[in-house]
């Protein structure tokens, strides 16, 4: 068994928009996460909202060390969403990290038909 993702480092962004701007808030995390994805310190990023508040996201980051947040902020594409959706928030973001538990292998993150997860 792999360990290598176990210590691949997961970050639940949570953010409540003011009502009116969760389209334009949508778009802008959107385009964010596809550009992040490609960066080579991130296994997976995913942008949820809530099904009961649209108001309300989550924004779930899984990083490949613990250097790839720091390198993520530096980039121009999250420079631009941060400028963009900063008088959107109602409430300032927060953020929780975890440490991954499974899946425990790196294909794993991907949940194709045939991907080992363990």
């Amino acid at each position: 068994m792999s360990t290598e993702a176990a210590k691949y480092l997961c970050v639940h962004v949570f953010v409540t928009v003011k009502p009116g701007t969760e389209d334009a808030f949508k778009e802008a995390s959107l385009k964010n996460a596809r550009n992040s994805s490609q960066e080579a310190g991130v296994a997976r990023f995913d942008v949820l909202q809530e099904k009961d508040d649209p108001c309300k996201f989550v924004l779930v980051e899984v990083y490949k060390n613990d250097g790839a947040p720091a390198a993520h902020k530096e980039t121009d594409h999250y420079k631009e969403w941060r400028e963009t959706v900063a008088d959107m928030m109602a409430v300032p973001r927060s953020a929780i990290k975890f440490n991954n538990l499974f899946p425990t292998t790196p294909q794993g993150w991907d949940y194709g038909a045939d991907t080992a997860l363990e």
